[in-house]
């Protein structure tokens, strides 16, 4: 049995198709900001990707981009004059912000209905208490490969590796929201390697390059692999790809799985809070 891969890029299209023919049914065009602070080449390079997907679904790119020597109070005022925009659907900020900025304080400017990261405090504890419209975009990434290739988890032993605050945490959430029970499993957990072989479906988000070896996992096993992590600089994920190969039934690449579907469904949420106005 050879692995197979959940395509990312695939299913970001699928979707991307129907964001552009719901946004053509507006009778407005909506606008979505993405807020970068600072020269970072990676950072730059997320946001130019994030505004072509945008037109290329009918969504305008609204583009603020500030010197990494703006103060927190004066980007804090940049933001709330976004928020006014007119028909503005969606901002969110670039991280990581320059460390001498306040993290919160910015993300908190953010017009909660129109925080479509769900990362400021409201609309975070809207998207936790099961309360809100649109949610975390990695997390949600995460459980559509997923649904992609499973499509019922009820009797299904599933694992969640990490509680970081884009994937680890809100798919724990989104899990319980569906009724289910998983287990958990974090850097002090002392039975992690126990709850990895018995898990049918891994969800994994610890950065931690190659964590997931073949002979660490359950032959059949459906890993969603979220994690990041630098390797003779290339971008790597959670699984090594060598060993599991054969092992697991369906693994989400690294780059090409959560990556694609992040964007999409953030512009999802574009259009969640575009239908609303």
């Amino acid at each position: 049995m050879k692995t197979k891969i959940i395509d990312g890029r695939k299913l970001r299209n699928n979707i991307l198709v129907k964001v552009k023919k719901e946004v053509a049914k507006l009778n407005f065009q909506p606008i979505f900001c993405d807020v970068l602070v600072g020269e970072d080449p990676a950072s730059k390079q997320y946001v130019e990707m994030k505004a072509k997907t945008a037109e290329s679904v009918g969504i305008r790119f609204h583009y603020a981009h500030f010197p990494a020597t703006i103060s927190t109070e004066d980007l804090i005022k940049e933001i709330k004059k976004i928020n006014n925009i007119k028909n503005m659907c969606g901002i969110i900020v670039q991280l990581p912000l320059p460390p001498s900025l306040d993290r919160i304080k910015v993300l908190d400017a953010i017009d909660p209905d129109l925080d479509v990261d769900c990362l400021g405090e409201a609309a975070s504890a809207k998207f936790f208490s099961g309360k809100g419209e649109i949610g975390r975009p990695t997390a949600i990434a995460c459980m559509k490969l997923l649904d992609s290739v499973l499509t019922d988890l009820k009797n299904k032993k599933i694992t969640v590796l990490g509680q970081g605050e884009l994937v680890g945490r809100p798919v724990t959430s989104i899990l319980h929201f569906r009724g289910l029970k998983p287990d958990v499993a974090v850097r002090e957990t002392k039975n992690q390697y126990e709850l990895i072989k018995k898990a049918d479906v891994i969800i994994s988000g610890t950065g931690h390059g190659k964590l997931l070896t073949g002979d660490k996992i359950k032959k059949g096993v459906v890993i969603i692999d979220a994690g990041t992590s630098k390797f003779n600089g290339k971008i790597i994920g959670d699984v090594d790809w060598e060993t599991a190969d054969g092992v697991a039934s369906y693994v989400s690449p690294v780059p090409g799985g959560v990556g694609p579907v992040t964007v999409a469904v953030l512009l999802e949420n574009v259009l969640i809070v575009a239908k609303k106005k």
